[in-house]
């Protein structure tokens, strides 16, 4: 697991000097725009990361020993939701920078070993656990951002193959509220890369399949982006699935956030 960690925050880096990148070029007509997110635009997308950042980094900070003064999270979305499309971009570089600061400057016995209130789950969880649904953000969210300017922009590829690994571990109870089994009438097994998706009275991902009743043909970032909602027209070039069930069938399982 301590492997997964240690990937799992490379990713959250990567993800963040890309998208940094851009959020530095855009113009305030730009911030504007709609985003892939649907009802927002690029800078409300950008507004849910970096508010995300700041009220998720305090649990972290906890953990670790840290002594963190922090607002109530309605302040902080209040403060957030108030703000300029322009602060709202230059908010989220500053408080996801913090964020992968604080995690980044974890010790290796502390990665491994700490756990995490994050105040809205039953009891608190591995630190893996809590990077794994902040990627699962930010990846989803990265793309919100970056498609309203490029029309072929994918969830980043190492981000997603981490995201395979994650939904097939530590992060898999999140499919319990993003997916939408009943949609089916019957129970599938569809090969995916790097794993498999088993939809019967629950949603699992798992690391192999023997005898799949379906093949998703696309890729791992394809995937992140059907368990998301976000594989849709125009989206979706490319992505078929063969076997028992259509994409439609998994879109209707699948159907975003």
């Amino acid at each position: 697991m301590s492997q997964l960690v240690d990937r799992t925050i490379i990713a959250l880096r990567s993800e963040h000097a890309t998208l940094a990148g851009l959020v530095r070029t855009l113009t305030d007509d730009q911030l504007a725009a709609a985003s892939g997110a649907t009802e927002w635009t690029v800078a409300q997308a950008l507004s849910h990361l970096g508010s995300g950042a700041e009220i998720g980094r305090t649990p972290i900070a906890v953990a670790a020993g840290q002594t963190v003064v922090a607002e109530d999270n309605q302040t902080i979305w209040a403060r957030w939701d108030a703000s300029a499309p322009r602060t709202q971009a230059e908010g989220f570089l500053e408080y996801d920078g913090r964020w992968l600061d604080t995690v980044e400057a974890l010790t290796p016995e502390q990665r491994s070993s700490l756990t995490v209130d994050l105040g809205f789950l039953p009891e608190p969880v591995p630190l893996l656990t809590a990077l794994g649904m902040r990627l699962n953000e930010v990846a989803n969210h990265s793309w919100d951002v970056r498609v309203a300017f490029d029309p072929n922009a994918g969830v980043d590829a190492g981000s997603a193959a981490v995201l395979v690994d994650l939904f097939a571990g530590p992060v898999g109870f999140m499919l319990s509220f993003l997916a939408k089994p009943a949609e089916l009438a019957n129970p599938v097994s569809v090969a995916i890369p790097g794993g498999g998706l088993v939809i019967d009275d629950a949603v699992t991902v798992v690391n192999h399949l023997e005898s799949p009743s379906s093949t998703f043909n696309g890729s791992a970032e394809a995937f992140v982006r059907l368990v998301s909602g976000r594989l849709k027209a125009p989206y979706d070039k490319g992505v078929t699935v063969e076997g028992s069930v259509t994409l439609d069938d998994l879109r209707r399982v699948f159907p975003g956030f």
